[in-house]
């Protein structure tokens, strides 16, 4: 759906209650019913959404927050109708700056946006398994450097498209790790119909070497010796 709201029905509002200036503009604190439905409940200036206010959609979407000529722009929070948040920046009526998105499925973006996409550095978090992503993200993809963080290992390494590409290495809590790289693998079709999808990119892992791992034994000079043995049986 749409974040945006208008007022621009060639300047028509159905209803309005509150401020205005000498040209009789909306003006200071007011109320007003869109033509479409949608309410307003806030500041204007000069005619325009200016300063703190809530636009409520007529589909049960609601934006709190800050406008500046009629556009979200400085803090809000977006509740969308499927249950979904977006709280933080805005820059002329998008998603821009920092800000934490709360999924419909309970996944949740904490980092920096440009243009409404994940864009910059930032942490994704699935809901479902605790797993998490940190790192560097392009226009809504997973790209650059970046990790992946599970219960007990993470992965370090080079993303691409969403998928990790090159080298990277496996880090396991019990002191280990798994050194290799991803590389592309294109599935193959078994035709090359018009009505196909095209072929799906994957990724496979190459492991190389691993470090890190000592099996542990007592030192000999902690040993018990013969006389300790009859010491304690003593």
């Amino acid at each position: 759906m749409s974040d945006e709201g208008s007022e621009d029905f060639g300047g028509y509002v159905a209803e309005y209650e509150g401020g205005r200036n000498e040209d009789r503009q909306r003006h200071g604190l007011g109320r007003a019913v869109l033509p479409n439905g949608d309410t307003y409940e806030g500041m204007y200036e000069n005619g325009k959404r200016c300063g703190q206010g809530t636009y409520r959609f007529k589909n049960g979407a609601r934006y709190t927050g800050e406008y500046y000529m009629n556009l979200k722009h400085g803090q809000g929070i977006f509740e969308y109708p499927d249950g979904s948040k977006y709280e933080g920046s805005w820059v002329d009526d998008q998603r821009q700056g920092h800000g934490v998105y709360t999924y419909r499925n309970g996944d949740t973006y904490d980092g920096e946006w440009q243009q409404h996409q994940r864009h910059g550095q930032g942490i994704y978090t699935y809901h479902a398994s605790g797993t998490q992503y940190k790192g560097t993200w392009a226009m809504g993809k997973m790209e650059s450097a970046g990790e992946f963080v599970y219960q007990n290992h993470r992965y370090q390494g080079n993303f691409k498209n969403n998928l990790p590409l090159g080298p990277g290495k496996y880090v396991f809590d019990i002191g280990c790790e798994l050194h290799g790289e991803y590389v592309q693998v294109d599935q193959d079709r078994a035709d090359e119909q018009e009505e196909q999808p095209p072929a799906t990119t994957l990724v496979k892992w190459k492991p190389k070497t691993i470090s890190g791992l000592l099996l542990w034994a007592p030192p000999k000079d902690c040993a018990p010796s013969d006389q300790d043995v009859t010491k304690q049986e003593k």
